[in-house]
C-alpha cells in the first residue's frame, strides 16, 4: 500500500464523529470544560464514553429475588421504623410475592425524612442491594410515596456513566443520546459507518486459527454487529422480561464480555495497530545512511574490555548490524532484564556507524542516567580516539555554545545528553544513529524532532533501549512499529539477590543490619519515594531519612535526589563509587544506570507505593559484584491484599519479564501506553490483559488491511477515528 498524505485523505471524508463536542446542541463552554475533564473533546469520544453500570428501573423486583450487589426497584409497605444513634432503619414489607422484607438504612436523618417514613406508607424505592447477616438492606435509596396504582416513572435501563463534579447523569444521558442520533442521521445506513467487514475476518481466520488453535472457537464479531449498532446496544441495551436473562446481559456489558463489546475492542485494537504499521511504512519511505557490516572499532572495543560479551549480546548486535547495513531506517527496540548489558550493545552498535563516518546521539530521560552513559562512553571511546560530547538543559552561556559548536563541527562523534539534544539550535554534522534509552519516557514528538537532525533527505537509524522488560501484549501494542531484540542472558558474574519484605515497625532492626553490613567494608543503598516531607503522603522523605541515619550511624552517608545540581549529584555518586561513602540515601533517581559492584544491600522504604517494575529496577542496583546481595522491602501497615500480592511477586521472582507481566495485570499499562508518552489516546474500552486474544487477531487484521492499496481511505479513517493524536505521526 503506497502511503499518501493523511490530511488530504481525511478532508475527503466527512466523518461526523470527529466534530468537536460543542457542535452538539446543549454543549456550551461550561459543559465542554466538564466533558474535557473526562477526555471528551469529539463526538466520537462521547459515543465511546461507555456506561460503567446500569440501573434497571424497567420492573419491580420481588424481594425474595434480590441479589447482593444488584441495583433494583422494589415496592412495599412500611411495617416498622427504628431510630438509633447510628441512624434510622425502615422495615419495608411486601404484601404480594410471598411477603418478603427489605431494611432501608438511613445514616443521615432529617425532618422531611421522618415525616415520610411512617408505618403504613407505601414506598417505591431504588438502590443497591446488600445481603448480609442483618438481612437484605438498601442504604439511602431513592424513594417515592405511592398512592393508588401509580405507574412506573423514570423507567427502563438507565446507563450510569463515569462523570465529574457538576455534570449530572441525566445530562450525560441526553448528550450521548443526541450524539448517537446525530451520527445516525448523518451516515444514513449504519453499515456506511463501518471500515472493517465480515470478509476481512474470513480472510485471516484460517491462517490465524492454524497458528493459534484456541482462537478457532471465536465467532466473527463483524458479522453480528456493525460498529454503530454495537455502540447503540451498549448505551441502550434491550429490556427482557426474564430477570435472569436481564442480569446476565448487564453483567456481560459491565465486564466487557458481550459480543458488542468484543466488536468495539477488536476495531479499536485494529486502529492502534494500523497507526503503528502506517508509521513504520512511512519511515521506510525515507533513506537512511548505509553502514559497513564490519567494524574495526568494535573489535578494538571488545578487546579493551575486561570481560567477554554474552552470546545474547553478540546475537543482538548482529541483528542491529544487519539493519544498519541497509538504506531502510532501523527502528529497533532492545529490551533486557536489569544488568543484561544493554549499554554495551548500544556502544558496539555505535562503532559501526562511527566507522562509516557518521555521528551518534545518545539520549536519556534524566540527567543522572545521561551522566552515567557519558562516563561509560568516555571510558570506552576516548582511549580509542573518539570524541564524546555532552548536551544538557542546564548548560548555559559559553559552555553551551562550545558544546553546540563541537557537535556542528564534528569534533565530537558521540553526543550524549537529555532532551536538550532535540532542541532547535542543535545542529549535527552527520547524524547517522540515534540511541534512545527508556524511550517510553519521551513523547513521540520528541523522538521525531531528533530524527529531523539528520542530513537532508536522510533519516538516522534508531536504536531504542528499555531497562523495563515488557510483556508481549504491551510490546505488541506500544511498540508494534518496531523490530524487537531481547537480551535474554545475564553476565556470568551476576549474583542472585535475596529479597525480603519487612514491616516498617521493624525499621530499627534494618538500620542495625545496615550498620553491620557497612562495617565489613560493603556498601548499601537506602531508597525513599520523596525528596522532602509531605503532609499528604505518609512516606519517609530522603532528606529526613538522611538526617535520621546520619545521627544514628557512625558511617559516611551520602544523599542524592533529582533536585540537586548535576555537579552535586555527580560528586556524591563518585564518592559512593570510590567507596568513600558507605551508605547512599537516594530517591528513585538511581533506578537505572547506576553500577557499583561493592553495593550489596538495598533498602526500599514504602515499597508498597512503587510499581513492581520500578522496584525490580531499583533492586538491580545490587548484585553486581561477587558478594551475596540482599534487597529489603519496607512496607507500611496495614497492607491491602493486592499490596501483599505485589510484594510477594517481587520476593519470589528475579525474572523481570515475570514481574512486568504481573505489574501489567495488577496496575494496568501505566506510562508505557500513556497519552503523554506514545502519542496514542490510550484505549477507550480495550484492556491488554483481558483482551490478549483480541490483540492477536487485531494485529493480523491490521497487516491484512494495510497491504490492500484499495483500503487506504478506510485505514486512515480508522486511525483518525480511534487514535486522532496518532494521525500527526503516521506521516512524520
Amino acid at each position: 500500500m503506497q502511503p499518501t498524505n493523511p490530511s488530504s485523505a481525511m478532508s475527503n471524508s466527512l466523518d461526523v464523529v470527529n466534530l468537536p463536542v460543542n457542535a452538539l446542541a446543549g454543549v456550551g463552554t461550561k459543559v465542554a470544560e466538564q466533558l474535557a475533564q473526562l477526555e471528551i473533546t469529539r463526538v466520537f469520544d462521547l459515543l465511546m464514553h461507555l456506561p460503567r453500570d446500569y440501573e434497571d428501573r424497567s420492573r419491580l423486583v420481588p424481594m425474595y429475588e434480590l441479589q447482593h450487589g444488584q441495583s433494583a426497584l422494589v415496592e412495599g409497605i412500611i411495617a416498622r421504623v427504628e431510630r438509633k444513634k447510628t441512624g434510622m432503619s425502615v422495615y419495608l414489607q411486601e404484601p404480594q410475592f410471598g411477603g418478603g422484607q427489605v431494611i432501608l438504612r438511613f445514616f443521615t436523618v432529617y425532618r422531611g425524612l421522618t415525616e415520610v417514613m411512617q408505618v403504613g406508607t407505601t414506598l417505591r424505592v431504588f438502590g443497591e442491594v446488600v445481603v448480609n447477616k442483618y438481612g437484605t438492606q438498601i442504604s439511602h435509596p431513592e424513594y417515592e410515596v405511592i398512592v393508588g396504582a401509580k405507574p412506573l416513572t423514570n423507567t427502563g435501563l438507565l446507563p450510569i456513566y463515569p462523570t465529574v463534579k457538576g455534570l449530572h447523569q441525566n445530562k450525560l444521558r441526553s448528550l450521548v443520546k443526541l450524539a448517537l442520533q446525530t451520527v445516525k442521521n448523518t451516515v444514513g445506513q449504519p453499515q456506511a459507518f463501518d471500515s472493517v467487514f465480515p470478509e476481512d475476518w474470513q480472510a485471516i481466520q484460517p491462517v490465524l486459527t492454524k497458528q493459534f488453535p484456541l482462537l478457532a472457537g471465536i465467532s466473527n464479531p463483524f458479522a453480528e454487529f456493525g460498529l454503530l449498532d454495537a455502540i447503540s446496544f451498549i448505551h441502550q441495551p434491550p429490556i427482557y422480561t426474564d430477570l435472569g436473562k436481564q442480569l446476565l446481559l448487564l453483567d456481560s456489558l459491565k465486564n466487557r464480555t458481550h459480543p458488542t463489546c468484543g466488536r468495539l475492542i477488536l476495531e479499536e485494537m485494529i486502529a492502534h495497530q494500523l497507526s503503528l504499521l502506517y508509521r513504520k511504512q512511512q519511515l521506510h519511505q525515507h533513506k537512511a545512511p548505509r553502514c559497513d557490516s564490519t567494524s574495526p572499532l568494535a573489535e578494538r572495543l571488545i578487546t579493551s574490555l575486561p570481560f567477554t560479551p554474552t552470546n545474547a549480546q553478540t546475537r543482538v548486535v548482529s541483528e542491529i548490524v544487519n539493519d544498519l547495513a541497509t538504506s531502510v531506517p532501523m527502528l529497533r527496540l532492545v529490551q533486557g532484564d536489569v544488568g543484561a548489558g544493554k549499554t554495551l550493545v548500544a556502544a558496539l552498535a555505535a562503532c559501526y556507524a562511527l566507522d562509516s563516518g557518521w555521528q551518534v546521539a545518545v539520549m536519556a530521560p534524566t540527567e543522572i542516567l545521561a551522566e552515567q552513559h557519558l562516563i561509560n562512553f568516555k571510558n570506552w571511546f576516548e582511549p580509542l580516539g573518539i570524541g564524546v560530547g555532552w548536551l544538557a538543559g542546564k548548560q548555559k552561556g559559553k559552555e553551551r555554545e562550545k558544546a553546540l559548536q563541537a557537535v556542528q563541527d564534528n569534533e565530537v562523534q558521540i553526543v550524549v545528553g537529555t532532551h536538550a539534544l532535540f532542541q532547535e539550535q542543535v545542529s549535527f554534522a552527520k547524524l547517522g544513529l540515534v540511541i534512545i534509552d527508556e524511550q517510553h519516557r519521551f513523547g513521540v514528538e520528541q523522538r521525531m524532532a531528533l530524527l529531523n537532525k539528520g542530513l537532508a533527505h536522510t533519516t538516522p537509524h534508531q536504536l531504542i533501549m528499555t531497562a523495563t522488560p515488557i510483556p508481549r501484549t504491551l510490546a505488541m501494542s506500544a511498540f508494534g512499529d518496531m523490530d524487537t531484540s531481547i537480551i535474554d542472558e545475564l553476565p556470568p558474574n551476576r549474583t542472585p539477590i535475596t529479597t525480603v519484605t519487612i514491616s516498617r515497625d521493624r525499621r530499627d532492626e534494618v538500620i542495625e543490619r545496615i550498620a553491620a553490613n557497612c562495617q565489613t567494608g560493603k556498601q548499601a543503598y537506602w531508597v525513599c519515594p520523596l525528596v522532602e516531607e509531605s503532609s499528604v503522603l505518609d512516606a519517609q522523605a530522603a532528606e529526613a531519612t538522611y538526617a535520621d541515619l546520619d545521627d544514628r550511624l557512625d558511617l559516611n552517608i551520602g544523599l542524592v535526589h533529582g533536585r540537586m545540581k548535576p555537579a552535586e549529584k555527580q560528586a556524591v555518586m563518585q564518592d559512593f563509587k570510590q567507596a568513600n561513602t558507605a551508605l547512599l540515601v537516594a530517591t528513585t533517581v538511581i533506578e537505572v544506570g547506576v553500577d557499583v559492584p561493592n553495593a550489596s544491600l538495598m533498602v526500599i522504604e514504602n515499597a508498597e507505593r512503587l510499581g513492581l517494575s520500578q522496584l525490580h529496577q531499583l533492586r538491580g542496583r545490587v548484585g553486581r559484584g561477587t558478594e551475596k546481595s540482599f534487597c529489603v522491602l519496607l512496607y507500611q501497615t496495614p497492607l491491602s491484599e493486592t499490596g501483599i500480592e505485589r510484594l510477594n511477586v517481587l520476593r519470589d521472582s528475579n525474572d523481570g519479564f515475570v514481574i512486568a507481566q504481573k505489574d501489567l495485570e495488577l496496575r494496568g499499562a501505566g506510562e508505557l501506553l500513556g497519552k503523554r508518552q506514545t502519542g496514542h489516546m490510550g484505549y477507550y474500552i480495550s484492556d491488554l490483559v483481558r483482551d490478549e486474544n483480541w490483540l492477536i487477531i487485531a494485529q493480523a487484521l491490521a497487516h491484512y488491511m494495510i497491504r490492500d492499496s484499495h483500503r487506504q481511505t478506510q485505514v486512515l479513517q480508522l486511525i483518525n477515528r480511534w487514535t486522532p493524536e496518532a494521525i500527526k505521526y503516521v506521516n512524520a
